[in-house]
C-alpha cells in the first residue's frame, strides 16, 4: 500500500513540475503538446526501459507502427536516430505544420 501512495505522490509532483515549466513539446516532432499527451518509453518497458518522454498520440502511434520494440531498444533509443530514419523524416515533414491536437489514421510502415 505504501508503494502505491508514494507512486501517486510522485506522479502528482511530476505533473506540477510540468505545469510550472515552459509549455512542453513533443519529444519526437518538437511541436508544442496539445490537450492529449501520451508517454513513450524510448527503451521499451519489455526491454528494460524506465524513462518516459511526452509525445503526441499521432507521433506515438507512428513510432510503434514504424519500429518493433526490439528495434527501438537496439537501434533507436535516441530520438536523433529516430528522426533520421527515412520513414520518420517523411512523417516529420508532413506533421510539421499541423496543429498540436491534429490526429489522422496511422499507417503501418512495415
Amino acid at each position: 500500500m505504501v508503494g502505491r501512495v508514494k507512486r501517486k505522490a510522485g506522479l502528482v509532483a511530476a505533473a506540477e513540475r510540468v505545469e510550472r515549466s515552459a509549455p512542453p513539446s513533443c519529444a519526437l516532432c518538437e511541436r508544442p503538446l496539445g490537450v492529449k499527451v501520451e508517454w513513450h518509453h524510448p527503451v521499451p518497458k519489455s526491454e528494460g526501459g524506465r524513462e518516459t518522454v511526452p509525445v503526441h498520440p499521432i507521433c506515438h502511434r507512428t513510432i510503434h507502427a514504424t519500429f518493433s520494440n526490439a528495434e527501438l531498444a537496439r537501434d533507436y533509443a535516441d530520438f536523433v536516430l529516430v528522426r533520421g530514419h527515412p520513414e520518420m523524416a517523411r512523417f516529420l515533414r508532413w506533421i510539421a505544420g499541423k496543429p498540436a491536437d491534429f490526429h489522422a489514421p496511422t499507417r503501418v510502415g512495415r
